[in-house]
């Protein structure tokens, strides 16, 4: 078995392992064929979050938002363009806390938008509030 990374598919939720060296020219899922890596945020709900936080490789970058939010809708086309940077060294995806109210509960989601970032299935940092793309790149970058 070769070395890899676990990479979970955003279509399929199904876990492919990637070599580190071929991560960056994306890839197909094993299973459904479809792109490993969008370039755009990730919605995810219960079940696929805690797959793609818990079983890929990768660190996951979450907004955790609301549809109803000004701020979160003035973040949303900069969480796009992070998505197009960051990835594929980081997940980035968004969870609706208005239709995802037990995962904002679960992580004590108080204030929106909220940015947490998952490594190794744990929140290692979070910050809150709308930022443009540059501070929000910055703060990702520092923590990894």
């Amino acid at each position: 078995m070769s070395d890899g990374l676990h990479v979970v598919c955003p279509h399929c939720d199904s876990i492919n392992r990637v070599p580190p060296s071929r991560l960056n020219a994306g890839g197909k899922c094993g299973r459904c064929k479809q792109p490993l890596f969008a370039g755009r945020p990730l919605a995810l709900s219960g079940a696929g979050f805690d797959q793609h936080v818990s079983r890929s490789d990768l660190p996951v970058l979450v907004d955790f938002w609301a549809p109803w939010c000004g701020p979160c809708k003035m973040m949303a086309p900069v969480f796009e363009q992070a998505a197009a940077e960051l990835e594929p060294e980081v997940r980035v995806a968004k969870v609706n806390t208005e239709q995802e109210q037990a995962l904002a509960m679960r992580f004590g989601i108080r204030s929106i938008p909220t940015i947490a970032l998952f490594k190794g299935g744990r929140e290692v940092a979070r910050i809150a509030g709308a930022m443009d793309l540059r501070n929000l790149l910055a703060w990702v970058r520092k923590q990894l």
